[in-house]
């Protein structure tokens, strides 16, 4: 499965990283770089409207190319001007195209929140992405069991990080909240298949308890979708390649937000 694969290759380029600078300066860095305000992420996405995270992303493994022309910083700008209230930003470089410094660049950018999406799959990945500007930190459930993600959030606690847990099913949503997860987003896409069905989230929203932030993931693209998502009473939701392949980003998002 793709995802094994992703984890795999993760795996083996923080190994890397690793002997560039090891875990314990990792750690330092982490802890000790100028931040935005805690827990600025999921604070953005309390709010009594739907609230949009906008997705930087040059490639996808179900997509490929998304972007050739992908003017990162401009995109970002773009977001932040048009009303988004997080920035998803793509890191994982094999799949996805993304780098590190892409969030570096646009924390340096842009006020509001971002989530650096990548599979984390080493607490060195936690304490990286404070480093590199995240707001948040993206933890998936069929990459971490109960116990593992309660570790990861206990360090993103300490740090003042955010997570959005990130689920496809029942079981998973109940891991995610027994570690304490108080963002939960389920994707829409099947990772066996990649078939995506955006009801899926909606008919996985009695899972959730009141008090977490719910997010809706993959394959939103319409006016209508985001009626029906908003009419389940979801809180956010993950919005990219509609928005990538848009060329003017906020009559897009201008677009999607009239459904509301």
């Amino acid at each position: 499965m793709i995802l094994d694969d992703l984890a795999l290759s993760t795996l083996k380029r923080v190994e890397e990283q690793k002997k560039v600078i090891s875990l314990e300066e990792m750690k330092d860095l982490g802890k000790n770089v100028k931040a935005t305000a805690p827990f600025a992420f999921e604070k953005a996405l309390r709010k009594d409207s739907l609230a949009f995270i906008c997705e930087v992303k040059k490639a996808s493994p179900s997509k490929s190319v998304i972007a050739k022309d992908f003017p990162y910083l401009e995109i970002a700008k773009e977001y932040a001007q048009a009303g988004g209230d997080c920035i998803s930003v793509l890191t994982e470089p094999t799949k996805f195209l993304g780098r590190d410094e892409y969030l570096w660049e646009i924390s340096k950018q842009v006020q509001i929140p971002l989530l650096r999406k990548d599979f984390t799959v080493d607490e060195y990945m936690i304490y990286q992405g404070k480093a590199l500007g995240a707001s948040a930190i993206l933890l998936i459930c069929a990459l971490l069991d109960t116990e593992k993600l309660r570790m990861y959030l206990e360090i993103c606690d300490s740090l003042g990080l955010s997570a959005l847990v990130e689920a496809h099913d029942e079981k998973e949503i109940a891991s995610a909240v027994k570690a304490g997860a108080r963002v939960i987003g389920v994707n829409n896409r099947n990772l066996k298949d990649f078939t995506v069905d955006i009801h899926n989230c909606i008919r996985l929203k009695k899972h959730i308890p009141n008090d977490v932030i719910y997010v809706a993931e993959s394959g939103i693209k319409t006016a209508q979708d985001i009626a029906e998502i908003r009419n389940a009473g979801i809180d956010a939701v993950l919005i990219g390649e509609t928005l990538m392949r848009a060329k003017n980003k906020k009559k897009e998002l201008d677009a999607l937000k009239g459904a509301l």
